[in-house]
């Protein structure tokens, strides 16, 4: 069976492609780029913050340089935003030098 387009002609041989562009359109199209960003937002929130406070919060994501945390108590909030936060950017962002990273945002969480 023919493709309903075709009209008997060989395409010209466009010769070897780049494998760079080839493993960009296939971690494209797997959304693999986008986990594997979360899993480095994770792991640098998780040294920042250090074991005890990471496994009492989770990364929520980045938008427009703010990256936003979950927490589960409030007076872990209150403390990571009232006393934590500019050590915490001080270190979060030599973990991540392709992020603009312009702040901490800190939500209450189940």
């Amino acid at each position: 069976m023919t493709p309903p387009n075709y009209n008997g002609q060989r395409t010209p041989d466009k010769g070897p492609e780049n494998i760079a562009d080839i493993l960009g359109r296939l971690f494209t199209s797997r959304g693999w780029g986008r986990k594997n960003d979360r899993l480095n937002l994770e792991a640098a929130w998780a040294a920042a913050a250090g074991a005890d406070v990471a496994a009492q919060t989770k990364v929520l994501g980045i938008r427009r340089g703010v990256l936003e945390i979950e927490v589960r108590a409030g007076p872990l909030l209150q403390e990571l935003a009232q006393y934590h936060k500019r050590a915490l950017l001080g270190k979060l962002r030599p973990a991540l030098p392709a992020v603009t990273l312009t702040d901490l945002k800190f939500r209450a969480g189940a």
